[in-house]
């Protein structure tokens, strides 16, 4: 069974056509995509808002909420005491 629709797999294609012809552009800011990877996020992602057949997107590793969730660091010194 085919994971991706032929809806997806269109919006990919045209995505990465787009990308080759140097005429794709990122979402909010405009900027042309250069990396073959963000055209196809940007291929699945069109094929998302249409309904298309497309697997979730993957989860993100937990390493990195991890460290989001620690203190931030104030930007104060502190002077350390000395042992006499």
């Amino acid at each position: 069974m085919a994971k991706y629709s032929k809806t997806a797999q269109k919006k990919v294609k045209k995505a990465m056509h787009e990308k080759k012809r140097g005429t794709l552009k990122s979402g909010r800011s405009g900027k042309k995509v250069t990396s073959r990877k963000q055209a196809i996020a940007i291929g699945l992602s069109e094929a998302r808002k249409r309904g298309a057949k497309v697997p979730k997107k993957a989860a993100k590793k937990a390493g990195r909420k991890a460290a989001k969730k620690s203190p931030k660091k104030t930007g104060r010194k502190t002077a350390k005491k000395r042992s006499r």
